[in-house]
């Protein structure tokens, strides 16, 4: 514990005396003599970024926010204010004024003068409103508009719907993060047809050679039984069915979503949990057939490994 000396002259408000201590790491500010805590909370005036540097200590300068692929220009564009006034408030000069509008005008030409860039700010500003409605993380985010500026640059979008092209690049980015996010809840999300989807995104893996993980159907699990309120005990029983499963390489070839279910299902079956096939493939996005198919390979499976 690092405790600081600040306002030695100021007075406790309990005991009179002076002397107040501040603890850096708890961020609590107290009397040195009768330990009475005025405020429990400490506002740093260090750099926003810590240093890094072989020289060590703290760097002095203060940075604004870091730069991002999700954004159009990056976040390193510059506004020039409208009003022609300067920071006093005091109007400008003829000649100051001209200059001001000719930065303006370039200004504007810079930033959306081609099409390719009217193009990635309504695909970026989709993205946006992607991400608040499937609730991924930033890293989908910035990969799925990396992905999408690497098709812009290829020229993948000439003729194609933008909105299908920017969720397919957020679905690959969500199978490239192993983020469990479905076709169809893709779809949903951005109110496309779902073969759309499906073909911009073989486009994008065939011409971007795209190394895509499969897709851990454990993943799934936990999603699944969220939705319908199942016990940790079932969930668990059903993560060690899948690794059974696994490992019998059962699981090779189908659908994650779907045998996710049928371990779930098989799981509620063994633990005596009432929950219907319908429930189970309603949470899922999948067909009771599916469900069926794939419970009585587990099954077997299963028996196998007793």
């Amino acid at each position: 514990m690092v405790l600081q000396s600040v306002d030695t002259n100021t007075g406790c408000k309990r005991c009179g005396k002076k002397g107040m201590l501040t603890d850096n790491d708890t961020g609590e500010r107290f009397c040195g003599k009768c330990g009475f805590v005025i405020s429990e909370t400490l506002q740093d005036s260090g750099p926003e970024w810590r240093s890094f540097s072989k020289e060590g200590g703290s760097d002095p300068t203060r940075t604004g926010a870091p730069t991002s692929l999700a954004i159009h220009d990056r976040g390193l564009a510059t506004i020039i204010n409208p009003i022609n006034r300067d920071s006093s408030g005091k109007p400008l000069t003829s000649s100051m004024k001209s200059t001001i509008e000719r930065l303006r005008t370039w200004d504007s030409r810079s930033k959306v003068h081609a099409s390719s860039d009217r193009n990635l700010r309504q695909a970026l500003s989709e993205l946006t409103r992607l991400k608040d409605k499937l609730a991924v993380s930033d890293a989908v985010v910035e990969k799925a508009a990396y992905i999408y500026r690497k098709a812009l640059d290829k020229g993948l979008v000439r003729g194609r719907s933008i909105s299908a092209l920017i969720a397919s690049a957020l679905y690959a980015a969500c199978r490239d993060t192993e983020t469990p996010r479905t076709l169809k809840d893709v779809s949903d999300a951005g109110n496309i047809k779902k073969k759309d989807i499906a073909r911009c995104y073989r486009i994008l893996h065939q011409e971007l050679e795209l190394k895509m993980p499969v897709v851990d159907p454990i993943q799934c699990i936990a999603r699944i039984a969220s939705k319908l309120g199942i016990s940790e005990k079932t969930k668990r029983y059903a993560v060690k069915v899948l690794k059974t499963a696994q490992e019998h390489e059962e699981s090779a070839g189908k659908d994650p979503m779907g045998l996710a279910a049928a371990a779930l299902y098989l799981s509620c079956v063994s633990n005596s949990e009432n929950m219907t096939q319908r429930d189970i493939a309603e949470a899922a996005s999948v067909t009771e057939v599916t469900i069926r198919n794939r419970y009585k390979g587990l099954r077997m499976d299963q028996n196998t490994d007793l």
